[in-house]
């Protein structure tokens, strides 16, 4: 054999080396992800790349919006539902398309503290920094809470997103193909020029009617003040300039961008141009009359659920604290909300996390099959001289086992060790529920 042959061996021997080492990680990576329920796809940013339908584009180019024009983002919670405005060549904005969301978390009313599993409620900004095209959620932006006055309040939490996956513990949640034109949204208004993008999260359409409703909720005071910035965006069609000062929000109060406004320090004197303060209070007038129509006529709807402050926001911290150690807790949080007022007095299913009735069932057979070797174990030769026709001892009550692993066994130390014995797996239909 030449010395060329021997040159094309090494050569292909150095490309099946290389081959297996790009191509096993590859196939271990696809097996993984198939064990998890997954695609390769999930390892790497998944539709952060998607474009907007054709369809919507044309509709867009026939309202005077550009593809990258700035974009905001309104959210309602009990009419479930996502809006999208863009901003026209006139500078005002229009309503492109709405999303019915999959899911969000909580009830009516703002998050207080971390574990209160309350989606947020407030004005939010969204920045590019915010935007996750790796999500665990396939694409997801985070909300930006707390922010300023959530901080004020002494507001807790972090990672409060609009995502995909149709999962939701205090987010605002939707189907993957919606996340993705959402998220498609925001990184054309971003490279645009865009620098920040409003996203105004409601606990309903802030209507004469549903202020009636919820007049006497706690939470009204708080909705009140959002439904000022509400009222400016119906009026004007444009994000209103949001700060808060007093631990309150305020909107257009000033011109001035860098004017200096603290969010727990007194308001500064307002600059809002007269065209402006003449079509709120026209605005607040109509308002004023409906709202008195409304309740003299009475509720026509009744309310929804809310959170009923931080006393009830704290509870249910609490729950969802014992919960993600594996106690056992009722399968639904606690409420202190009106129409929930006869539950408590009900026996409540309790439940716990299949992780931890696992980890009990798995505890209880290492301790059986403890007991089990120990009863094999033979006593030496010559040992039972003493009395072989004597009745055999009584069985400890703790060497019985144990049907529900509420109580750890503390068996008798055997004469012989021997290795322990792998617990036997159980299917996971076998464990969840128990």
């Amino acid at each position: 054999m030449g010395p060329g042959n021997d040159t094309d061996n090494k050569l292909k021997q150095l490309a099946m080396k290389l081959s297996t080492r790009i191509l096993v990680p590859l196939a271990l990576t696809a097996f993984l992800a198939a064990c998890q329920g997954s695609s390769v796809e999930d390892i790497v940013p998944n539709g952060a790349s998607t474009q907007l339908p054709a369809k919507m584009i044309e509709s867009m180019k026939s309202k005077g919006i550009s593809l990258t024009a700035p974009v905001m983002f309104r959210i309602f919670k009990e009419e479930n539902v996502l809006e999208v405005w863009k901003r026209k060549d006139n500078g005002r904005y229009d309503m492109v398309t709405s999303y019915q969301i999959c899911k969000w978390s909580g009830k009516l009313g703002p998050k207080f503290i971390e574990g209160d599993r309350q989606a947020p409620e407030g004005f939010y900004a969204v920045r590019p920094a915010q935007m996750n095209p790796k999500s665990s959620y396939y694409l997801s932006f985070n909300t930006g809470f707390p922010n300023a006055l959530d901080r004020s309040l002494g507001r807790t939490g972090a990672n409060l997103m609009v995502h995909g996956s149709c999962s939701s513990s205090g987010c605002y949640s939707m189907t993957d193909a919606q996340v993705a034109q959402i998220y498609a949204f925001a990184r054309d208004a971003f490279k645009g020029g865009q620098d920040s993008i409003q996203l105004e999260a409601f606990p309903f359409r802030m209507t004469a009617a549903n202020m009636a409703r919820y007049k006497d909720d706690p939470n009204y005071a708080f909705w009140k003040n959002l439904k000022e910035g509400y009222d400016h965006f119906e009026i004007t069609k444009v994000p209103p300039k949001v700060d808060v000062c007093e631990k309150k929000y305020v909107f257009n109060h000033t011109s001035d961008p860098n004017a200096p406004i603290a969010a727990t320090s007194a308001c500064p004197p307002s600059d809002q141009p007269d065209s402006l303060k003449m079509a709120y209070q026209s605005y607040q007038s109509t308002y004023d009359s409906a709202f008195s129509s409304m309740v003299s006529k009475g509720r026509v709807q009744p309310p929804a659920r809310s959170i009923q402050g931080i006393a009830e926001a704290k509870i249910i911290a609490d729950w969802s604290s014992r919960r993600a150690r594996g106690e056992r807790v009722t399968m639904d949080p606690p409420s202190l909300s009106p129409q929930d007022k006869d539950k408590a007095s009900k026996p409540q299913v309790m439940v716990r996390l299949a992780s931890a009735v696992a980890a009990d069932k798995a505890k209880e057979e290492r301790e059986a099959a403890k007991r089990t070797r120990m009863s094999k174990v033979q006593l030496p030769s010559g040992s039972m001289s003493v009395a072989s026709n004597a009745p055999a001892p009584a069985v400890s009550a703790q060497a019985t086992p144990q049907t529900t692993g509420a109580i750890d066994t503390a068996p008798a130390a055997a004469p012989v060790e021997q290795p322990a014995a792998a617990p036997a797996k159980k299917a996971w239909w076998k464990i969840i529920g128990n």
